[in-house]
């Protein structure tokens, strides 16, 4: 008899206490749960044990990467479904450990440990990330930027489009129907106006990418561009683009580390997207170095995304999926955190501008991107590695929405020591 779907389900919704809002369907053919549902489509017995062995959201990850699991219907209604399920629910909702202490639920546990086959855990999909040595260090960070940049420039060029930005775009209102290439165009603009590029001017770009922001900074406003990344791919692909553009008098791509840049002082610094990966306790020494790489009444404009605060701040941990298959060691912050480390580093923090729904607009369109692009991104990176990339994108455009996340534009000054701070009297002139 075809009944392992409503086996699931009955399971499911005893350990959550609470209806499971998708349909299941299983290897055997059947189904359960709400019919017009997005459905989770449970292809062997293997799925069920990942998540045996390894309760939680790294099971399911695994599952999914590993193709075992899928969602049939559209991807963002199934992850905001379950989201509310397992993440937003409130304080009466019952734990997996109140759930186990019912015998009917420790019953029908040990009928799917028998029901899953074999006992043995399965092997972790190999796009999952082995840790190895201390956080943040230069090895590690390199092996962490490695992990996810270097998959591929062709595989970027489907998911980001002509402009090659890896960050979020930026959409002036009232245009949010505007074209990603132009939205990224203005963000980079945007970014260049709050430090007040001019011609001859020094710009350092921490954490370049494919060049965009130095390219776009030269060819616009006329400025020397050292760019930096510990990319490899990213670098050849952007001096490439450097050479392209005829702009290679004025900029110089470096695979370097932050605090190994010597040939300070700049006029401005950006750094777009960057700072995640440096770490909590490595943020203070990154904000030092960017101050003393800055001659005085020198911008730097720190482009980063940013989590909620928690009550317990030594309660929170780097969420399990994407550590292990999208940002190895990567840390959020929110976003008081990082201004008073700005701050402690010697820097005057003029500006805070939060941009949260420009990040989940530019998310979409990059799932979008993929999904168009599916085919051929299979053929240049592996299944896993896509169905990586169109979880986290799909996922981490609803947590911008719904506010789990944020992003921020900081603008910090080094001030010098007369107070001239260089700013105008009125804020936002850029806009």
């Amino acid at each position: 008899m075809a009944d392992a779907a409503l086996r699931l389900k009955d399971l499911v919704e005893q350990l959550l206490g609470a209806p499971l809002p998708l349909r299941i369907r299983a290897w055997d053919g059947s189904q359960a749960g709400p019919p017009h549902a997005p459905a989770l489509v449970v292809h062997n017995r293997r799925a069920v044990r990942r998540l045996l062995w390894r309760p939680g959201e790294l099971g399911l990850a695994r599952a999914w990467v590993a193709g075992d699991l899928e969602i049939e219907g559209d991807l963002y209604t199934a992850l905001d479904l379950v989201a509310g399920l397992v993440w937003e629910r409130g304080e009466d909702a019952r734990s997996l450990l109140q759930a186990l202490r019912d015998p009917e639920v420790r019953a029908a546990l040990r009928g799917l440990v028998r029901f899953a086959g074999p006992p043995l855990p399965p092997a972790p999909p190999r796009e999952e990330v082995r840790r190895r040595g201390h956080l943040h260090t230069r090895r590690s960070d390199k092996r962490a930027i490695s992990h996810h940049y270097d998959v591929g420039n062709d595989f970027y060029e489907i998911v980001l489009g002509p402009s090659m930005v890896y960050s979020c775009a930026y959409w002036p209102a009232p245009e949010p129907d505007s074209t990603l290439e132009t939205a990224q165009r203005d963000k980079l603009e945007l970014v260049c106006r709050k430090l007040a590029l001019t011609h001859g001017q020094r710009l350092l770009d921490v954490g370049c990418g494919w060049g965009s922001m130095a390219i776009h900074a030269a060819r616009e406003h006329g400025v020397s561009v050292v760019g930096i990344t510990l990319s490899q791919e990213q670098a050849a692909y952007a001096r490439k683009r450097v050479a392209d553009e005829g702009l290679t008098d004025r900029v110089e791509i470096r695979v370097q580390d932050y605090r190994d840049v010597a040939d300070g002082p700049y006029d401005a610094i950006s750094s777009i997207g960057m700072a995640e990966h440096v770490g909590s306790k490595r943020y203070l020494e990154y904000a030092e170095d960017l101050f003393r790489l800055l001659k005085p009444g020198g911008r730097l404009l720190n482009h980063q995304i940013g989590r909620r605060p928690r009550r317990d701040e030594s309660a929170y941990s780097v969420d399990e999926f994407i550590d292990a298959y999208v940002f190895p060691d990567g840390e959020l912050a929110p976003v008081g955190a990082t201004v008073a480390q700005l701050e402690r580093a010697g820097f005057e923090v003029r500006d805070l501008e939060s941009i949260r729904e420009h990040y989940a607009l530019t998310l979409r369109r990059w799932v979008a991107n993929l999904e168009a692009g599916w085919a051929r991104a299979l053929r240049l990176t592996s299944p896993g590695r896509a169905r990586v990339w169109r979880l986290y994108m799909a996922a981490s455009a609803l947590a911008f929405e719904r506010n789990r996340i944020g992003v921020n534009q900081v603008l910090a000054i080094r001030t010098p020591t007369s107070g001239t701070s260089g700013m105008p009297l009125r804020a936002r002139t850029w806009n």
